[in-house]
């Protein structure tokens, strides 16, 4: 409680012993292996169980391709959030911004919000539907950057059918 007094009355440095708050937060917040384990489980099992069961749903009328694109990006953004716990936020957020994922991050970001427009406000369940796709093969591209070579060998396999 001394401490929380000096550092408010500004008597001592909050970074008085050399660690930032992201790396006094991060260290407050670090889990179990055992429990980052059920955590990525959990995620990476919702996110599975959204997409299979939204593309189950597609073929509801007239509301099949809303709830599908809503269960779809609900499936990818638990299926992302799964690899936080094994990696942690900030980890996983400068991975996503690393050079060789930048693009492929950003364009999924882009094509899941575009989903979501395209199924409420837009009512279009043609771009709605290409967006997923995109969606899809953006993400797709973004988990082979963790692979190595995967991208190179995908490259040279869709070189060789051209």
């Amino acid at each position: 409680m001394d401490k929380l007094k000096k550092v408010l009355s500004g008597q001592e440095d909050a970074n008085s012993d050399g660690t930032g708050i992201i790396e006094r937060a991060n260290q407050a917040s670090s889990l179990a292996w055992k429990t980052r384990m059920k955590g990525f489980g959990v995620c990476f099992v919702l996110g599975v169980l959204c997409s299979v069961l939204g593309s189950c749903l597609l073929w509801l009328p007239r509301v099949g391709l809303v709830v599908f694109a809503v269960l779809y990006s609900v499936g990818n953004i638990s299926a992302l959030f799964s690899t936080m716990f094994l990696m942690g936020p900030l980890r996983q957020l400068k991975s996503m911004c690393a050079k060789e994922r930048a693009i492929a991050s950003a364009i999924m970001m882009v094509c899941l919000v575009l989903t979501l427009c395209a199924a409420f406000w837009w009512k279009n369940n043609g771009l709605a539907l290409l967006f997923c796709v995109l969606q899809f093969l953006a993400f797709t591209w973004y988990g082979l950057s963790y692979i190595p070579f995967a991208r190179d060998g995908v490259m040279k396999l869709c070189s060789m059918c051209v």
